[in-house]
């Protein structure tokens, strides 16, 4: 396959050996988890398609996801949930869940490429950040398919439990809409209370 994606992993492979890409969804959202991922490809069986999550549509996306689940040759999602996220604050609560993500990869790479411009702190594993890496790494592509469907798939379940917020519409990010329905509802346990201090709240 000639995907400028997967020729950026071989460059990668070629320096490094074998590696994970990882990415996260989630970062702005006002209310549920931030999901980050891990994921090692198989660059002998490439999977058509593979692109930032961004630039696909929620079926493409889908699709992607079960492809990559089965053939890549490890990967591993973590859920980092708002409590931790008001807590630690977003940043530093990614940067656990991305190390999270690459400690639950098996076997273990040996050298990790993070999409954005810093490396979690913490991990065991050599890494390098790369900014915008989800247009330019397969691996890091793959990772931000798996982040961005299983984020989207728990919105939907938070929706079936709470429809009144209209959840799978616009998935907890800061809509005109959200903040009208947040306004009339009120916090559920699942909001970031400190995406929303300066609200009120």
């Amino acid at each position: 396959m000639n995907s400028p994606l997967y020729e950026f992993d071989d460059g990668v492979r070629a320096a490094h050996g074998v590696f994970c890409g990882v990415d996260e969804a989630g970062r702005g959202p006002l209310c549920g988890p931030v999901c980050c991922a891990a994921v090692i490809l198989n660059p002998a069986d490439p999977i058509d398609g593979v692109n930032d999550s961004k630039k696909l549509s929620e079926k493409k996306r889908e699709a992607l996801f079960e492809q990559i689940k089965a053939r890549a040759l490890a990967c591993s999602i973590v859920f980092v949930g708002p409590e931790e996220i008001d807590r630690k604050n977003i940043l530093w609560a990614t940067m656990d869940g991305m190390r999270q993500a690459v400690e639950g990869v098996c076997p273990a790479p040996g050298f990790v490429l993070v999409d954005g411009n810093r490396v979690p702190p913490g991990l065991a594993i050599a890494a390098a950040a790369q900014v915008k890496g989800d247009a330019c790494s397969a691996s890091i592509a793959a990772a931000s398919v798996l982040a961005k469907v299983s984020r989207d798939r728990y919105m939907r379940e938070l929706d079936a439990q709470y429809p009144q917020y209209q959840l799978a519409k616009h998935k907890g990010y800061p809509t005109k809409l959200h903040y009208e329905l947040l306004a009339q509802y009120g916090l559920q346990p699942f909001y970031r209370r400190s995406f929303l201090k300066k609200q009120g709240y």
